[in-house]
């Protein structure tokens, strides 16, 4: 037997990126998606997905005209203990809220949705509790890459190392399943 073949008969789990990607994109996409419908199924609030991640926008834009609120999100949505948010993100959506200066509150929102099965290894999951975090950008803070763990805790990176955000938690206007 020749060396290829032996690789070829070990049983080594082998990693298929595009799958795993698309997968991603697939949580990313449905975890937009369930925030726009709830938005959309309360009075006043109008929510759109707004494209793919190479379009410079934000995910959601949503608004509530009678009572001059607009948000924009960036959703993030995973298996693993922490989800981060690269520092482009926030300062796309602080661009569009700056730009519609014609609503009186006017925020960016990190939505965090971590599922209910946690990775443990290659394609190996374990149940946990499904969590929601809403956090607010405060724009007094400087942009940088962070992240948000499962326990809801803000971080910024700053030079490989982690820093406390104290980032506020927000009420969204729809049923949640965020825990207290």
């Amino acid at each position: 037997m020749t060396s290829i073949s032996l690789l070829r008969t070990r049983e080594i789990p082998v990693k298929d990126n595009k799958k795993i990607a698309k997968t991603r994109r697939q949580r990313g996409y449905n975890w937009e998606d369930t925030l726009v419908k709830r938005f959309n199924s309360v009075e006043n609030w109008k929510a759109f997905r707004l494209g793919s991640p190479s379009t410079a926008l934000p995910d959601v834009l949503a608004v509530n005209t009678p009572n001059s609120i607009i948000f924009t999100i960036e959703a993030k949505s995973g298996t693993s203990t922490s989800l981060p948010v690269p520092a482009d993100q926030i300062e796309r959506c602080q661009k569009w809220i700056k730009t519609f200066d014609i609503y009186n509150d006017r925020k960016v929102i990190l939505a965090f949705k971590f599922l209910s099965k946690k990775r443990i290894g290659l394609g190996e999951y374990e149940s946990r509790e499904l969590r929601e975090f809403y956090k607010v950008w405060d724009e007094s803070k400087k942009i940088t890459d962070c992240v948000c763990t499962y326990e809801g805790e803000i971080f910024a990176k700053i030079d490989g190392k982690r820093e406390k955000l104290d980032l506020k938690e927000h009420k969204m206007p729809f049923k949640t399943k965020h825990r207290s």
